[in-house]
């Protein structure tokens, strides 16, 4: 744990950021808030931000099977419920929304797959309180397990691990039920903080079945590789600001662009890329909604 924060925190204080494709300067990410910035500012005086605000607001619960070969039989109709870039710092008012949504929600296992954070002016802890009060109807019979997004500093980890979170950091994790057992493995955000250490843990894997919680997409194609059968993420919120049809302006994916929003498969391996909880910069939606999402594994029969 040591060497993995002292290695992103030196990601955090330099002038560039990593992904997966390779190391690309800190002034692009920067230069785009600018120009949320003067948008947001812009759309405020206009009735199109109330209306996007109120879309924002519109949670949807998604709930869907997955039949995965090689789930062991004591895994059939395991639940997992999935939160992703909840950002509850940008639009407090969702946390209610979503524990309206959630109360009397009961599954196996909670994955929140990155961006619990969102403005790096405000408190890590409010965001993960917000977090907390959105899940406070849930009943969680297994792990709470989390794992960081780009906009989740090194930090983050220990708010978590006190909310009750293991949070994995490149390294996995392992769920039986009698003789059963599958391998959960959780990395570090691969989108602005990618190291080796990634990829390291995906192949460090006795076999069996495996599920892999990443923040974005962009190492779908090193899962599969890895012998992950389903792959969990988001970053990307479906588009956030999408044209008609759904259809994303921008989803800040660098690698296996396919995978931008929900359901989708890369080579053996099944993958869904939640829309998120949360908006970012902009606090508004339009043609797509944000989500919480309950998945329920099943064993194929095929």
């Amino acid at each position: 744990m040591k060497d993995w924060a002292t290695r992103r925190r030196a990601i955090e204080d330099s002038r560039y950021l990593v992904n997966r494709a390779g190391r690309y300067g800190r002034w692009r990410k920067l230069a785009f808030r600018l120009i949320v910035a003067v948008l947001d500012a812009t759309l405020r005086t206009t009735p199109v931000f109330a209306r996007g605000r109120r879309n924002a607001l519109d949670l949807r619960k998604v709930e869907f099977e997955i039949e995965l070969p090689g789930l062991p039989s004591s895994f059939d109709g395991y639940r997992v419920l999935q939160l992703s870039d909840t950002h509850l710092d940008h639009l407090p008012e969702l946390a209610p929304v979503a524990r309206a949504l959630l109360d009397g929600v009961e599954v196996d296992m909670l994955a929140v797959t990155g961006d619990v954070h969102g403005d790096p002016r405000a408190s890590i802890e409010k965001s993960a309180e917000l977090l907390m009060e959105a899940l406070a109807g849930v009943r969680v019979r297994g792990p709470r397990l989390a794992v960081l997004g780009n906009h989740d500093p090194a930090a983050m980890v220990s708010v978590l691990e006190r909310a009750g979170f293991d949070v994995l950091v490149n390294r996995s994790t392992v769920v039986r039920r009698g003789s059963d057992s599958l391998c959960v493995t959780g990395l570090d955000d691969v989108h602005s903080f990618y190291t080796e250490a990634a990829l390291a843990a995906l192949a460090d894997h006795d076999g069996g079945f495996r599920i892999a919680l990443v923040h974005s997409a962009e190492v779908a194609d090193d899962a599969d590789a890895a012998g992950c059968a389903l792959y969990l993420c988001g970053h990307t919120h479906g588009g956030q600001i999408c044209l008609p049809g759904g259809r994303p302006l921008v989803t800040h994916l660098k690698r296996c662009k396919h995978a931008a929003s929900g359901l989708w498969r890369q080579g053996r391996m099944v993958g869904y890329t939640s829309y998120g909880l949360g908006v970012s910069d902009l606090p508004m939606r339009f043609n797509t909604r944000g989500e919480v999402v309950i998945i329920t594994l099943r064993r194929s029969r095929a």
